[in-house]
């Protein structure tokens, strides 16, 4: 069983919903759906083996009008996991061809997104024994001529009455664990990166990944320069370490359980899908570009082969979550067999004043806990009573009743005008104590709240 596998068996239904409760505020029924979704996960691998194949996904539709927790509900699932995850837009699909993208680079993203994190995982792995080459690399640079110990270290010449080379590379040894040498610079040979991108006739026409590969495939044949440089120890120490560890890490043992990953565990999440949605009434103009587009999205929720740099992906066990606010389309506008492939769907209630009243105080990464702790690197102790809190509450939804409902995001932008002055003049008026008042509160931003044209433009 995979590491991420062996993760999710602890991670029950209630428990998944009590970490998403940490950092997102109500939608309820949504984090249920995704808790379930991602246990039949693991469910599924329980089956017989028989069988195992037959089950498929049940992938959701979230519905909710922007900045209610969509995106950040699917984030923190694939974060809880680590299994690796993508968010994409639905929109950038559009017209492939002439301004839009291959819709299979989702999935050639997502693996890619996958080698990179199992090779970091593997080099953290490898630290110990990287660490310990990169030590005797170091100490050669440092000691050019040799000085490795020998299997038994000889005595003492008689003659000369000198110690042994061995001692002298065990002397540098321990001055560089005490860091003795930090200041001291050594020559370290590196490789030059590589240089502008072959064939870049191919960008914006949705063939991103042929450029890519058509300049790794230049690469190997005209191998990297090594240039030398004169670094400090701390440098050359990383550069030798990184170098070490990607030496070690067996790549095809990496792009294998990479994409064991990706096709057991994978999460993409499509945001937008609204705007791909056809709408009643008319097929013609930029509908039928829509539709294409849920035409080419099927294949990949329904279960294809997408082929990539590091060999060909099933899509058929990759848990997809569409997302999008369906204000002037509606889900049953969605092709029908489009439709049969999210078979779950959740609606995201708007927030109202008392949402946003706990979500600057309950999570554990709420706006107020980041400021104070952002003015505590200055000396400045910031304090927020509950009266502010219900002030701020108040006004991020006056305004977003007045111009476009943003949601939470509101929230960022009335606490950075809101402490706009306390951030400038932070360096230069610390130590001290801010109170965050309600009177406060309405002195930095009831004219502008009230300014309907201003509100549009700032807030």
């Amino acid at each position: 069983m995979s590491e991420s596998m062996s993760q999710t068996l602890d991670l029950t239904p209630r428990r998944i919903v009590a970490e998403l409760d940490r950092y997102i505020v109500g939608q309820a029924a949504a984090k249920r759906a995704v808790a379930i979704a991602l246990r039949n996960r693991w469910r599924r691998l329980m089956v017989d083996e028989r069988m195992r194949d037959e089950i498929s996904p049940k992938n959701i539709i979230m519905i909710g009008p922007t900045g209610v927790g969509k995106t950040e509900i699917a984030r923190r699932l694939a974060r809880m996991t680590r299994s690796p995850f993508i968010k994409v837009e639905a929109s950038k699909y559009t017209e492939v061809g002439y301004v839009g993208r291959d819709v299979e680079s989702m999935i050639r993203e997502l693996m890619e997104l996958a080698v990179n994190m199992v090779q970091a995982e593997e080099k953290e792995a490898m630290s110990q024994k990287a660490g310990e080459a990169a030590e005797e690399r170091l100490l050669d640079l440092l000691l050019p001529g040799g000085g490795r110990a020998p299997a038994a270290p000889p005595a003492t010449d008689a003659e000369t009455g000198e110690r042994p080379k061995a001692d002298t590379r065990e002397k540098f040894r321990q001055m560089l664990h005490d860091g003795k040498l930090d200041d001291r610079e050594v020559e370290v040979e590196t490789r030059e990166t590589s240089g502008q991108p072959v064939a870049r006739i191919f960008t914006g026409m949705g063939l991103e990944d042929m450029e890519k590969n058509l300049s790794e495939a230049m690469s190997q044949l005209f191998p990297r320069k090594t240039r030398a440089r004169r670094v400090k120890i701390n440098e050359a120490w990383d550069l030798l370490v990184s170098e070490e560890a990607a030496r070690l890490v067996d790549m095809d043992k990496v792009i294998t359980e990479a994409r064991s990953r990706v096709e057991q565990h994978g999460i993409v999440f499509i945001d937008e899908l609204d705007k791909v949605a056809g709408r009643e009434g008319g097929r013609s103009g930029p509908d039928i570009s829509r539709e294409g587009v849920q035409r080419d999205l099927l294949p990949l929720v329904e279960g294809s082969t997408v082929p990539t740099k590091h060999g060909p992906v099933k899509t058929d066990h990759i848990l997809f979550i569409a997302a999008g606010a369906f204000h002037v389309s509606k889900p049953s506008d969605l092709i029908p067999e489009l439709q049969g492939r999210f078979p779950i769907r959740v609606e995201l209630s708007p927030l109202n004043k008392a949402d946003f009243i706990r979500i600057l105080t309950e999570p554990e990464n709420a706006l107020t806990i980041q400021y104070r702790l952002l003015l505590e690197t200055e000396k400045v102790e910031l304090e927020f009573n509950a009266e502010a809190i219900e002030s701020l509450a108040d006004l991020a939804c006056q305004v977003n009743e007045k111009n476009e409902n943003i949601g939470a995001r509101r929230l960022a932008t009335i606490m950075e005008k809101l402490l706009d002055e306390v951030s400038f003049e932070a360096p230069d008026i610390s130590p001290t104590k801010i109170s965050v008042t309600p009177e406060y509160v309405r002195k930095r931003l009831s004219d502008l709240v009230e300014d309907t044209d201003l509100t549009r433009y700032i807030l």
